[in-house]
C-alpha cells in the first residue's frame, strides 16, 4: 500500500521544478515507488566545489529536494504543506564526475512533523552522503 496521499508522476514533479534550483543543477526524478522517491543529480561544474569534487551543499540540495517533495506527497489535506525544519548530512565519499542518486524514505509520517532519511550513492552503489530531514507540517498561506 502506497504512502502517497496526493497523486503525482515523474513528469508532474519535473514540471513543478522548472525554473528553480532543482532544474538549474540538473536534478532528475527517476522513481516514485510505493514508499520512496528517487532522483539523480549530475556531478559536473554546476555541482562541484572549487577542488573538482561534488559539493556537500549540492548533496544537501538533492536530499532536501527529494525529502521535501516526498513529504508533501504524503499530505491528504490540501490546506497543509510540509516545510523543512532541520537537515543534517554526513558526507562519506568524494565523487568527481558522473551521477549520484538519492532515495528518500520515511522514518516517521505524523500530523505535525515528518522525518525522512535520504541515502545518496554513486554510480557503483557506494554511499556518498547520508542525510536526515525533519519536516514541519504547517498551514498554507
Amino acid at each position: 500500500m502506497s504512502i502517497w496521499k496526493r497523486e503525482s508522476s515523474l513528469e508532474t514533479l519535473a514540471a513543478e521544478c522548472r525554473r528553480t534550483l532543482v532544474e538549474h543543477i540538473g536534478i532528475e526524478f527517476t522513481e516514485l515507488g510505493e514508499e520512496s522517491l528517487r532522483g539523480r543529480m549530475p556531478v559536473d561544474a554546476r555541482t562541484h566545489q572549487p577542488y573538482g569534487l561534488l559539493h556537500g551543499g549540492a548533496s544537501v540540495v538533492l536530499a532536501e529536494t527529494l525529502g521535501s517533495i516526498a513529504a508533501n506527497l504524503c499530505l491528504a489535506d490540501e490546506s497543509k504543506m510540509a516545510v523543512g525544519l532541520e537537515i543534517n548530512a554526513n558526507h562519506v565519499r568524494a565523487v568527481r564526475q558522473g551521477w549520484v542518486e538519492g532515495c528518500a524514505r520515511p522514518l516517521h509520517i505524523g500530523g505535525t512533523t515528518q522525518l525522512w532519511e535520504i541515502r545518496i550513492e554513486d554510480e557503483r552503489g557506494r554511499l556518498v552522503c547520508m542525510s536526515r530531514l525533519t519536516m514541519a507540517v504547517v498551514n498554507r498561506g
